[in-house]
């Protein structure tokens, strides 16, 4: 599969003993929205709910750091997700999160997994079917495997700081990078890491939800500041939309990309890191 897939390519792959769906929407700063919920309400056929909120490290006072590979494991074995699936991801959040999703299979070892390009939003808009309820799949086999390659540490990022060997790309807002709003979590400081150049990660999508291609999303990331030949790490709040811009360079056949799994969230509370303003 292609890293982005269409709901066209979709809705004619349905039912292929081997293709797997994922709800993966997460609405971790909206508490209003019930993502099991909405998605018990509606989902595209045959989708099984990945619950992104639980899927994290329990032991972590940070709020979305990756959870133990055997857990990841048991979790999509008991969704019927396992090795060679073909998995397809979507979600109904404004913040991507499907991004994140897939940014963790491709850590925890599955080989073959894609986003729907415009996510529930696009395939409602097209009339496509809908199911409701929760859907059961066979136990499947997935293995237990843990690449770190794509995660960075706080002591990494500590040591970034004194080489600048990697470019720190950070995918907050604007008001929230440069320190003139404060951030949402309490004991957490204003302001970026030093150095870093801000992308928010909702430009790169059109205001249909579908993400930039080509060209158009290579102009993004140069507008922003990035340079695209050297090495990234991608950052935000609590490691969310990161993952936006991670994928964001995979479409652009960036493989030297990896994120701060921490991000503000424990940089920001910390009280020996650095912090820029403005």
């Amino acid at each position: 599969m292609e890293l982005l897939v269409t709901t066209e390519w979709l809705s004619g792959e349905m039912g292929t003993p081997d293709l797997r769906v994922v709800d993966a929407s997460y609405f971790a700063l909206s508490p209003e929205r019930d993502a099991r919920a909405e998605y018990e309400a509606e989902h595209i056929p045959g989708a099984v709910f990945m619950d992104l909120g639980g899927l994290v490290d329990s032991d972590s006072a940070l709020p979305s750091t990756l959870p133990p590979a055997e857990k990841f494991a048991s979790r999509m074995q008991a969704l019927g997700l396992g090795d060679g699936s073909r998995i397809v991801l979507y979600d109904n959040s404004p913040h991507h999160t499907s991004a994140r999703a897939w940014w963790m299979f491709k850590l925890f070892g599955a080989h073959d997994v894609a986003i729907l390009d415009g996510g529930l939003y696009k395939w409602k808009a097209e009339g496509r079917p809908l199911a409701s309820g929760k859907e059961t799949l066979r136990h499947r086999h997935f293995t237990v495997w843990k690449d770190s390659a794509t995660i960075r540490t706080l002591d990494q990022m500590k040591a970034n700081l004194r080489s600048g060997a990697e470019q720190v790309v950070d995918a907050r807002s604007a008001a929230r990078f440069s320190g003139q709003e404060s951030d949402p979590r309490p004991g957490v400081a204003p302001g970026h890491i030093p150095g870093s150049v801000n992308l928010p990660y909702d430009r790169l999508f059109h205001t249909d939800g579908t993400w930039k291609r080509g060209e158009e999303l290579r102009g993004v990331f140069e507008e922003a500041g990035v340079d695209l030949s050297r090495p990234l790490v991608t950052t935000c709040g609590s490691g969310i939309t990161a993952a936006v811009l991670l994928f964001g360079a995979a479409l652009l056949g960036k493989k030297d990309v990896a994120l701060y799994d921490g991000s503000w969230s424990e940089w920001g509370a910390d009280a020996g890191t650095e912090k820029a303003l403005a």
